[in-house]
């Protein structure tokens, strides 16, 4: 196939482009900092949320999980309407139905409300995987690497600021104020990625494949809400092994439906291919260990010092101790990049995956000290940093232009997935490692180490995943052929820009 000649570049100086044009990696790098920060600022919540609505804590915990299994069911749906209809379309919808559940979320004590609202918000878990496409179809290709490798990492950044900030509004006003302060920041956030942001030219045409959704999303919440119950309804139970059973079915069947739709929602013969679908299976172990540093990181230093480990620092103290963690994935992201330049992106996740096992093999060595705890944790952010920036790259460069959202959407719902067993791992492995104390069952040191090792041991198996990607033959960063078209058409875009 003929690939377009580029159009040359007129004589003269270089203007500088339009404020608009600058400001669109800032704007989608600032929504998916927001869209982290919302899923975390109701934890600092859940220890008052029964005595603030009246509910039980075991409904309390949906306020959680709806966000969680909304989130999971929107993100591979969302992606693939925005390769249809427009990414930037879609993008701005997600934003604003999160928008909408923190405007609920600050109008109501009703706990009904809360948990639907928070359902709305889990659209947002699309907003990464839509800004990584449009910034592959509108970057020229020298600011597309440093660019992914920034909105991959807004995740952690957004996670590490989201805890402390609102258990500082929680502690010192009312706990209203924190939805009403993410509302502004989110109606912000629709209002500049409509105006900064421009839609992609690159669609995917089709009628969408409903069929295909509503089975993908029957399947996951059977499976999800399976793994994040499993816990608290006992894992042997009836429901959990119905919820499981069920979700093997629905699954096979949507497996079976996607094969013979014409248009399907997920692309089956393309993500089994070892270039799509080993960078999940990397995604789904990279997520359980990420979760896992936070999680039991937030749990350790909060335990009461007659354990003889714990430290006995309040929710506030507890997010500064991640906040370092958030900091360095801003500050290693164009590292990130520079590395995937240099040596591919497969050999920057096979690193970061690696470097998140030598963080847990720190927190295992000394988890009593608060430095050795804090560095630890952000050894493995950094780790994160490195896997988290070369998984979009990877499936950039393994899929078709007009696939990149819904691709990257399954990627995401990989590490959803991974985070969602690790909640369900690390919480049995602490139960079942407590002791009492002032008459409180109390994880163990032990039950910590435990988990450090689990975690730490799903990395490594991310890094043999991650070397078993096959090599795309060109270390410099070289995009495949289904990328050529798109190369000339950036070449064009930026001579236009030029003019």
């Amino acid at each position: 196939m003929d690939q377009p000649a580029p159009i040359p570049r007129p004589p003269g100086p270089v203007m500088p482009l339009p404020l608009r044009d600058r400001l669109t990696i800032p704007v989608l790098a600032s929504g998916g900092i927001l869209m982290a920060v919302m899923q975390t600022v109701v934890v600092p919540l859940l220890p008052d949320l029964p005595r603030l609505t009246g509910a039980s804590a075991a409904t309390v915990s949906w306020t959680v999980t709806a966000t969680l299994l909304s989130g999971a069911v929107l993100t591979p749906v969302l992606g693939r309407a925005g390769d249809m209809y427009g990414k930037r379309r879609v993008l701005t919808g997600a934003l604003a139905l999160m928008t909408i559940g923190s405007v609920l979320c600050a109008l109501t004590s009703d706990i009904g409300v809360l948990i639907a609202a928070r359902a709305l918000q889990g659209a947002a878990a699309s907003v990464v995987p839509l800004s990584i496409s449009i910034l592959r179809d509108e970057l020229p290709p020298e600011r597309r690497g440093s660019a992914v490798a920034l909105m991959s990492s807004t995740v952690g950044i957004g996670a590490a600021l989201g805890l402390p900030l609102a258990a500082l509004v929680v502690q010192y006003a009312d706990w209203h104020t924190m939805f009403w302060l993410t509302s502004a920041l989110g109606a912000m956030g629709v209002g500049a990625t409509w105006w900064a942001v421009r839609e992609s030219p690159v669609r995917e045409p089709g009628r969408f494949d409903v069929p295909g959704a509503l089975g993908l999303a029957a399947g996951l919440v059977c499976l999800l809400l399976g793994v994040s119950q499993g816990g608290s309804w006992g894992w042997g139970s009836a429901r959990v092994l119905g919820l499981f059973l069920g979700a093997g079915v629905v699954l096979a069947l949507w497996w079976w439906q996607q094969l013979r739709a014409e248009r399907p929602l997920v692309d089956l013969r393309l993500a089994v291919r070892p270039r799509v679908g080993l960078p999940h299976v990397a995604a789904l172990l990279t997520g359980f260990a990420f979760y896992a540093n936070s999680l039991v990181t937030a749990q350790l230093v909060q335990a009461p010092k007659a354990t003889g480990y714990g430290l006995g620092l309040s929710i506030v103290a507890t997010g500064l101790c991640l906040l370092p963690g958030g900091v360095t994935m801003l500050l290693l992201s164009p590292l990130s990049a520079r590395i995937s330049a240099a040596r591919g992106p497969r050999i920057t996740l096979a690193l970061g995956a690696a470097v998140i096992a030598c963080g847990y093999g720190v927190r295992i060595a000394d988890s009593r000290d608060l430095w050795m705890i804090i560095g630890g944790a952000t050894v493995v952010a950094s780790g994160t940093t490195l896997a988290y920036s070369a998984l979009p790259t990877l499936i950039l460069r393994a899929v078709p232009a007009g696939q990149t959202a819904s691709a990257n959407g399954v990627n995401v719902l990989m590490r959803t997935v991974g985070q969602a067993t690790s909640s369900a791992a690390v919480a049995a492995v602490l139960v079942h490692h407590s002791s009492p104390v002032g008459g409180v069952p109390v994880p163990t040191l032990h039950g910590y180490l435990l988990a450090f090792a689990m975690a730490g041991a799903l990395a490594l198996a991310a890094c043999a995943a991650a070397l078993s990607i096959p090599g795309d033959g060109t270390p410099d960063g070289t995009r495949p052929a289904t990328d050529a078209t798109r190369g000339a058409r950036d070449q064009a875009m930026e001579g236009v820009q030029e003019t």
